[in-house]
């Protein structure tokens, strides 16, 4: 698989599998196995950016205006735009968000995990953090006065509740920063910082230690954390950035033994699992990996966006798992602290499935032939699932012909848990359907448990 850390239009590349590094720490291969079992992660982009509608954070980087200043439509005036989203926190008040809410919509979901934004590029927190103002508790902030204003603390305390597990996603970089961008809105900006490193090492190590420090504000004061997401990849020490990430990393762990970090699009000990973006890879990988995608066309939230249809996110959720991968799915959270209404439809769609057929997702590994045309494949043990999907109005038929070599004992029709006749021939397993469930329209995959000699 061809490894690319490049990012188009805010689209990370990720890693390749052999850049991969299994670690040595049993519990952290204990934990890995764990993630590797989990298969669903709810992930939600949310700051004060959401009140524009607009991508988050990138519009602040002039080098990379071509593409994310195409939705800023009022003014011309980069710096004056800068200075409108940088003021943006004195107007987020999302009165409506109810914490508990989210997470019983998530639990219904079928989710395992939430992948969380702390702070995204643009530097602002979502969290009480001791080492900046930017951030939802500041007093320039209306909600600071709010039950819920410690956004990640009630959030992460909701979600731990109902047993869904904790990912914090973190950018290390940090464009509020006058460590990071040191000259504010003034001058030309980009993803990097705004001074030569080589030349202000010293105004460099001041946001090593500030990124030290909010990280591990996260890890002491909000509750078990099982990933630290980190995102930013440029920010690395092949790029002249390096923010030491083994000092924080490994005073974390004495904290939270069990953390994983996936430092994403860098490589090495640190990105224990591989985070491709809105897309999937070609292949299966045994391997940890992460596909985060959304449930409409952008991360953060846009009105009158257009969502998936549930048959494209569960087809969508089979392909990841046939491959080995977790999949993110992002629902951008409204401005007014609610979750937009056809993205909670999606999602009490996808756990409905998943009360029905989620055996053949959770806790399964690879199986081949993995993936192709219309058939994907898990595995537990010695019983193996076959989806077959089925295309919009497409008509269940009386037989299906598995692209199957292996020899079956017994094939049971996941939902109904009736026993199929079936012949092993040619390297196929040719299935039989029941009477009432051919010529179905409304099916979105037929799920079959094939016991295996």
């Amino acid at each position: 698989m061809k490894e690319t850390d490049k990012i188009k239009e805010g689209v990370h590349g990720f890693s390749a599998e052999d850049k991969w590094v299994k670690p040595n720490d049993p519990l952290l291969l204990d934990r890995l196995e764990w993630f590797r079992d989990q298969k669903l992660g709810i992930m939600m982009h949310w700051g004060p950016y959401s009140q524009l509608g607009i991508v988050e954070s990138w519009a602040l980087s002039d080098k990379d205006a071509s593409w994310s200043r195409h939705e800023i439509d009022w003014t011309d005036d980069a710096q004056e735009f800068k200075r409108q989203y940088f003021n943006l926190n004195k107007t987020f008040n999302p009165i409506r968000f109810q914490p508990d809410m989210w997470a019983d919509i998530a639990k219904e979901g079928g989710f395992k995990y939430l992948i969380f934004t702390t702070k995204h590029h643009d530097g602002f927190c979502m969290w009480d953090t001791n080492l900046t103002d930017y951030k939802i508790t500041s007093r320039d902030c209306p909600f600071h006065i709010h039950k819920y204003a410690d956004i990640c603390k009630n959030l992460f305390d909701e979600f731990r509740k109902r047993d869904i597990a904790i990912s914090a996603y973190f950018s290390k970089a940090d464009w509020h920063s006058p460590y990071y961008w040191t000259d504010g809105v003034i001058e030309e900006t980009s993803r990097n910082p705004t001074y030569d490193i080589k030349k202000r090492p010293w105004l460099w190590e001041e946001f090593v230690q500030f990124t030290h420090g909010q990280i591990m504000e996260l890890m002491r004061d909000y509750g078990r954390i099982d990933v630290l997401w980190l995102d930013a990849g440029w920010v690395c020490p092949q790029s002249g950035q390096d923010l030491r990430l083994h000092e924080v990393v490994e005073e974390a762990r004495k904290i939270q033994p069990w953390l994983i970090v996936a430092d994403r699009t860098v490589g090495g000990i640190y990105e224990n699992f591989i985070t491709p973006e809105q897309t999937i890879p070609e292949y299966a990988m045994d391997i940890p990996w992460e596909s985060c995608i959304t449930l409409g066309t952008s991360f953060s939230f846009k009105y009158d966006d257009q969502y998936k249809s549930l048959r494209e996110i569960i087809h969508l959720l089979i392909e990841v798992v046939a491959k080995g991968g977790n999949l993110a799915l992002n629902i951008a959270p409204q401005p007014d602290g609610r979750l937009p209404r056809p993205g909670v439809e999606r999602i009490k769609g996808l756990g409905k499935w998943l009360n029905v057929y989620g055996e053949a997702i959770y806790g399964t590994r690879i199986c081949h032939p993995y993936y192709m045309d219309k058939y994907a494949f898990t595995q537990k043990e010695d019983t193996v699932y076959c989806f077959y999907m089925y295309d919009e109005n497409e008509k269940s038929k009386k037989e299906i012909q598995i692209p199957y070599d292996g020899k079956a004992d017994d094939v049971i029709l996941v939902g109904s848990g009736e026993r199929l006749k079936f012949k092993n021939e040619c390297g196929q397993l040719k299935l039989e359907l029941p009477d009432y469930e051919v010529g179905r329209e409304d099916i979105i995959a037929h799920v079959f448990k094939i016991f295996v000699k």
